[in-house]
């Protein structure tokens, strides 16, 4: 797979066109004063399929107290009040 270097500058005025040749299967490495900091490359493809619902059916029991409010002083602390 192809690789290019280039450096801030270049990447923010060519943004579009570097973004075509990674779709094309290149990958770009962005510099700073010649140092590699970024990498772009493809993003691999997703999966063919979409994932079906409800693998877990009848495996998984949520009990009805999981639907009741929580506590006042647990509340809290989820929100950073108290200790």
């Amino acid at each position: 797979m192809p690789m290019i270097e280039i450096n801030i500058h270049e990447a923010k005025a060519r943004l579009s066109e570097y973004l075509a040749r990674v779709e094309r299967g290149e990958t770009v490495i962005i510099c700073r004063r010649n140092r590699p900091v970024a990498e772009l490359r493809p993003v691999g493809a997703g999966p063919a399929h979409p994932r079906p619902m409800g693998l877990a059916a009848g495996r998984i029991r949520i009990p009805k107290a999981f639907f009741e409010p929580l506590d006042e002083d647990l509340l809290d602390r989820f929100e950073g009040k108290g200790g």
